[in-house]
C-alpha cells in the first residue's frame, strides 16, 4: 500500500518505548475510497515511472513466451497495479491484504475493473509483449486474481510459495520498528520460490501518514537499508532510487526506492 494522501504526522526514529508496531494500528479502519481518490484516479508520474521499471524487469525476465504458475501481491491494499503487471506472466495471482475494507475493494474489481486502472495497463503495454500475451486484461483479471485476507508476517509460517511476487509499499508503512521491517522483508522474500523474480517499492524517509481520519505509520529507510536487507536474500538484485517525478504528493518523505531482482537459492 503506498502512503500517499494527506501530510506527515509521525516524526522518523521513534523514541524507545514509543514503537508503534503492525499489530498496534487499526487496519479495518483504512479507507480505500479516501486513499484511491488521492492517489489512483489519475495517473501520477511516479507510478508510471515504477510501472516501467517493473514492466520491464518482468518483461525481461520472461520474454515473450515465458510464464509461471503463480504470483503474490504482499499487502495489495486498493492498489492494482502491481497485479496487473504480474497478469500476463501468471496462472493465478495472489492478492494478499490484511484491512477488510481493502479486501472488500480488491473483490469488488475481480469482474470488471474501475475504469482508471486502464490508464496503468497502458503504460505497461508499452512494453507490446503486454499486450500480445493479455489483450484481454479485464478477463484475464477475473480468471486469475484472488484476494486473500492475510498479515505479510503469516507468511514466515506458511509452506505455500510462490514463483514471483511484488511488496509496494508494505514494510516500512506498517510500523515504525526497524525490526518489523527487516522481518517483514524476510517474509516476504521467504515466500518466493528459489530465483523467483520480484520487484519491491519503498518510501524513503517516510515519517507516517493519514487517510482519511485515520493515521498511519512509517518508519525512516533508506537506499542502503533497502538493499542491504533486500540483499541478503536476493540471488540479484538492482535499486531505482525516484527522486520527485512529477513533485511529492505529499509532506514526509523524499522520494521512492524501487526494487527488481531475483530471489536466491
Amino acid at each position: 500500500m503506498r502512503p500517499l494522501c494527506y501530510p506527515a504526522l509521525m516524526t522518523s526514529g521513534s523514541p524507545i518505548g514509543t514503537e508503534k508496531l503492525n499489530d498496534d494500528v487499526a487496519w479495518e479502519d483504512f479507507d480505500p475510497g479516501e486513499y484511491i481518490k488521492h492517489n489512483y484516479l489519475v495517473l501520477h508520474p511516479d507510478d508510471e515511472a515504477i510501472i516501467g521499471i517493473v514492466r520491464d524487469h518482468f518483461s525481461g525476465h520472461f520474454g515473450a513466451s515465458g510464464g509461471v504458475a503463480s504470483g503474490i501481491d504482499v499487502g495489495a491494499g486498493p492498489n492494482l497495479y502491481p497485479a496487473l503487471s504480474m497478469l500476463p506472466w501468471c496462472d493465478k495471482i495472489t492478492l494478499l491484504e490484511r484491512s477488510p475494507a481493502n479486501v472488500g475493494y480488491l473483490n469488488g474489481q475481480r469482474d470488471s475493473y474501475a475504469r482508471q486502472w486502464g490508464k496503468f495497463w497502458d503504460v505497461l503495454c508499452r512494453d507490446e509483449v503486454y499486450g500480445r500475451r493479455c489483450p484481454d486484461p479485464r478477463t484475464s483479471f477475473a480468471q486469475k486474481v484472488r484476494p486473500r485476507p492475510g498479515n505479510l508476517f503469516d507468511l514466515c509460517e506458511r509452506d505455500e510459495r510462490w514463483a514471483m511476487g511484488t511488496m509496494f509499499f508494505v514494510a516500512e508503512s506498517i510500523t515504525t520498528s526497524l525490526e518489523e521491517f527487516r522481518r517483514g522483508v524476510s517474509c516476504f522474500m521467504s515466500a518466493l520460490e528459489p530465483e523467483a523474480p520480484f520487484a519491491a517499492a519503498f518510501m524513503e524517509h517516510s515519517r507516517g501518514y493519514r487517510v482519511g481520519e485515520s493515521d498511519f505509520p512509517a518508519l525512516d529507510i533508506d537506499e542502503q537499508e533497502v538493499r542491504d536487507t533486500l540483499g541478503a536474500y536476493a540471488s540479484k538484485i538492482e535499486i531505482h532510487r525516484l527522486g520527485k517525478p512529477g513533485g511529492l504528493l505529499r509532506e514526509g518523505y523524499t522520494g521512492m526506492i524501487v526494487a527488481c531482482g531475483h530471489r536466491g537459492a
